[in-house]
């Protein structure tokens, strides 16, 4: 993608949600009739007639959506979310049923974010909105094998009270996301390319996570060829953070308490003592694996992410690798507050030092 589209390309994506949605199920509605009535309007401004997908039902409302509408892009159809009385760690509940992994229909693609994940994944739309609570765009995007970015926390208007949910997009990759996030933020002043190698902490666990062993060796790996090609600078500093759910689960409860008060003043200092360091946090973006459609039992998918709802640090998702059973694998970013932009362009070279994102379509 690279930032415009046309109204050949609008077209072309409804043509493709026609023909693989009833397979992978991640939109929950479409709306060609409106979409192709925009285009005209669109093409004449900066994104020109880009496609994209929003989140949920209630997407279209969202700030993201409507900044990008703005800007020239073109919605349409709103992507799946968990569904009434679903367990929130699984799956997404489209418009035929309910949404699969594009690459095993028989896992799920994550959540909540789920269908907007699959929709850019399969190559249905190149640009999704999500929004992101505890991960809800990093898992889908660490699953489905795409860039996945939740913005610092407060940056952007969240209808969530808590405060740990913050805005994001899903796209092919970074350099897809970078021209709509600054039309989305309202940044357009020059940014300079990342000075590399950009220093970095590695923390395969932040600590306290328990990560599956073959997760953890992909993201070793796509470390270690991010030291070799130059991108990153690895410094010998710990990330020993204490297991945010205590904390996480009494803000989105509205119960505090005075230990989960101190796990989350004790997390903040020493994130802030890391970022005083270092500009970059790496890590697995999940501890598993996608799991099946029955969800993913005791095991909590976001152990990596929702520190970082709590904290407030922007953080992104970019595809590691695969495990031997086929599974995307994502690598987590991490960078200080208000950084986006910068983070977008880290990701991006990290991007280019790794697999190249491939789209898939699905599989029957």
């Amino acid at each position: 993608m690279t930032g415009a589209g046309d109204t050949g390309e609008v077209a072309s994506a409804l043509a493709r949600i026609e023909r693989e949605d009833p397979r992978l199920s991640a939109f929950v509605e479409v709306w060609p009739e409106r979409a192709l009535a925009d285009v005209e309007r669109a093409v004449r401004l900066p994104l020109g007639a880009l496609p994209f997908a929003v989140k949920g039902p209630a997407g279209i409302r969202s700030y993201v959506a409507r900044r990008l509408i703005a800007a020239g892009a073109v919605p349409l159809g709103s992507t799946s979310v968990p569904g009434p009385g679903t367990v929130w760690q699984t799956w997404g509940l489209g418009a035929h049923g309910r949404t699969v992994n594009p690459w095993r229909p028989d896992r799920t693609p994550g959540g909540s974010s789920a269908g907007s994940a699959a929709a850019v994944a399969a190559g249905l739309v190149p640009l999704a909105t999500g929004s992101d609570g505890a991960g809800s765009v990093r898992i889908p995007a660490a699953w489905c094998g795409v860039f996945g970015l939740k913005t610092t926390n407060g940056r952007l208007p969240s209808p969530d009270r808590t405060g740990l949910a913050a805005a994001g997009v899903l796209a092919r990759s970074a350099a897809g996301a970078r021209t709509c996030l600054r039309h989305v933020l309202g940044d357009h002043r020059p940014q300079p390319p990342p000075s590399l190698p950009v220093p970095a902490v590695f923390s395969p666990d932040l600590g306290y996570a328990h990560v599956d062993p073959e997760v953890a060796a992909v993201v070793r790996r796509a470390v270690r060829r991010l030291v070799a090609t130059g991108v990153v600078r690895l410094v010998d500093a710990p990330c020993r953070l204490l297991d945010p759910l205590e904390a996480w689960q009494a803000v989105r409860g509205g119960e505090p308490s005075p230990a989960a008060a101190e796990i989350r003043r004790e997390n903040d200092i020493r994130l802030d003592a890391l970022f005083a360091r270092v500009p970059l946090l790496l890590s697995p973006t999940t501890p598993n694996r996608p799991h099946g459609h029955d969800g993913p039992g005791e095991l909590y998918s976001t152990a990596l992410t929702w520190a970082f709802n709590l904290s407030g640090h922007p953080a992104a998702s970019v595809p590691a690798g695969f495990t031997a059973d086929g599974c995307p694998v994502g690598l987590h970013l991490v960078a200080r507050h208000g950084t986006d932009v910068s983070l977008v362009e880290i990701a991006d070279a990290v991007e280019g030092a790794l697999i190249a994102p491939r789209v898939v379509t699905v599989r029957p």
